[in-house]
């Protein structure tokens, strides 16, 4: 049965983070997908029935080969692809455990610093929610 050209793809990923090994500063986790030849944030259509969340954080398991906490809801993504709307949630996630294996949709990740995050990311579209994590992980600093 397809879907009609109209209907919203509703999808749903994570602005992945991690504390720097070396510096402790966040590094933010890219993902390569061949078929497009892009760098993006981990993230895919939602299942039937697949609550959001639970779709994100599927999908960066899928992806990435991340177990990952959960954080706030970020902004929800609202865009053109394939010639249909796609409507994409997006929370930030912090990496908890990670064993990326390669595979035919994901063929790399990367661990990058936000400023080099902001500037490998494929589609400009993406950018603003590396400030809007940044702004997430400062809020308890700031609120002391």
């Amino acid at each position: 049965m397809s879907t009609p050209k109209d209907t919203t793809v509703q999808a749903a990923g994570c602005v992945l983070w991690r504390r720097s090994p070396a510096t402790g500063e966040p590094e933010l986790c890219l993902v390569h997908r061949p078929k497009y030849d892009d760098w993006s944030w981990p993230k895919g259509k939602l299942k039937r029935g697949e609550a959001a969340l639970d779709g994100a954080l599927r999908e960066v398991a899928e992806e990435t080969g991340c177990r990952a906490e959960p954080g706030p809801e970020l902004s929800t993504l609202r865009y053109t692809a394939g010639g249909r709307p796609k409507q994409v949630r997006y929370w930030a996630a912090e990496a908890m455990s990670c064993a990326f294996s390669p595979t035919d949709e994901v063929d790399d990740v990367l661990w990058l610093t936000p400023a080099a995050a902001r500037d490998r990311l494929t589609q400009p579209h993406d950018r603003p929610l590396v400030d809007e994590l940044l702004a997430v992980l400062h809020l308890p600093r700031t609120a002391r």
